[in-house]
C-alpha cells in the first residue's frame, strides 16, 4: 500500500500497526519515533564522531534514533568490540596495527581511533559490545550486525541485561540465525534475502518478524510481499536520494548514514500528513 501521508496519520491515531509475527514469548518491537518508520545510524552517528565508538552511539541517541547499527567481531583473546573493519589501520594514525581478530583487548583498548577525525576526539577507543549494551540500554535499540562472532556468548550479555526484544540480528549466515532462534526464541532475527526471488524461501525458513533488505534489491513488491506475511522491512538506503521512493513503497525502517537528516524529513511528512488529515473536505 503506497504510503500517503494523511493515510499514515490517520493509521497512527487509530491505533493501526502492520500484524506482528509473534514469537515464542516475545513482545511487539517499541514503535517507531518518527512519522511511524524506523531510524537506524547505520554505525551511530558517525558523520559527528568516530564510528562504532562510544561518542556516535550517544549522538545517535541524542538525535532519537530508534535503533544504532553495532558490528560485532572478537579479539583474539575472546572479546567482542565494535568496529567495520577487521584491518583497524583506517581507524588510527600511522602503521596499520594488524587485524582485530589478530589482537587481544588490551592492545586495541591502547590504540586512538578518534584522533585521525581531530583533536576533539583524541583519546577515542574501541568499545566492547559490552560498553555499548550499556549505553544503549533502555534508550535505543541495537541493530547487532554479525561480523566475526559467536552467537551464544552474545546472547549471554544481552539475556544478562533483559534485551532480548531491543536487538535485532542481522547474521550472514542461515546455520548463525537458527542459533539465535534455538538458543533465545525471544530474540528477534532479521534475515536479508537478497534479491526478491529468494524472498518466498526466506519467509518460509525463518518466519521472521523483521527482514533486511538494501536499496538496490528493494521495491514495493519485495515489502507487499513481506506484509503480507507478517514481517515488517528494514532497508539499508543508498543515500538520502531514495528515501522518498523508500516510504512510498512502505518500508518501515531505514537504516542510513544520515538520520538527523531523516528524521526531520519524516517529521514534516507527520505534520504535513496531520494538516490533510485535519483539513475540511471541499
Amino acid at each position: 500500500m503506497r504510503r500517503f501521508p494523511g493515510l499514515l496519520v490517520a493509521g497512527l491515531l487509530l491505533g493501526l500497526v502492520l500484524p506482528w509475527r509473534a514469537e515464542p514469548g516475545g513482545k511487539p518491537l517499541r514503535p517507531p519515533r518518527h512519522g511511524g518508520v524506523y531510524v537506524v545510524a547505520h554505525r551511530g552517528a558517525h558523520l559527528d564522531a568516530p564510528e562504532n565508538t562510544l561518542p556516535a552511539y550517544q549522538r545517535a541517541i541524542e538525535l532519537g534514533v530508534d535503533f544504532v547499527e553495532v558490528d560485532v567481531r572478537t579479539t583474539k583473546d575472546g572479546h567482542f568490540v565494535s568496529s567495520h573493519n577487521d584491518e583497524i589501520g583506517k581507524y588510527v594514525l600511522g602503521a596499520n596495527p594488524g587485524k582485530i581478530s589478530g589482537m587481544t583487548l588490551a592492545e586495541l583498548e591502547a590504540l586512538d581511533v578518534g584522533e585521525r577525525l581531530g583533536k576533539r576526539w583524541k583519546g577515542t577507543h574501541i568499545p566492547t559490545f559490552e560498553q555499548i549494551l550499556d549505553l544503549c540500554r533502555g534508550k535505543v535499540g541495537i541493530y547487532l550486525d554479525l561480523k566475526n562472532a559467536p552467537v551464544k556468548p552474545l546472547v549471554r550479555l544481552i539475556r544478562q541485561r533483559g534485551m532480548e526484544r531491543d536487538v535485532l540480528w542481522y547474521a550472514y549466515s542461515d546455520s548463525d540465525l537458527f542459533a539465535v532462534q534455538r538458543l533465545c526464541p525471544e530474540c528477534v532475527i532479521m534475515p536479508d534475502p537478497g534479491p526478491i526471488a529468494n524472498l518466498p524461501a526466506v519467509l518460509k525458513k525463518f518466519q521472521p518478524a523483521v527482514v533486511a533488505s538494501v536499496w538496490k534489491h528493494c521495491s514495493k513488491r519485495f515489502v507487499e510481499m513481506c506484509h503480507q506475511a507478517g514481517a515488517i522491512v528494514i532497508v539499508d538506503d543508498h543515500g538520502p536520494e531514495t528515501w522518498h521512493d523508500l516510504l512510498d513503497w512502505g518500508v518501515d525502517g531505514i537504516q542510513t548514514d544520515h538520520p538527523e537528516e531523516l528524521i526531520k524529513l519524516l517529521e514534516k511528512r507527520e505534520r504535513v500528513g496531520k494538516k490533510a488529515s485535519a483539513a475540511p473536505e471541499k
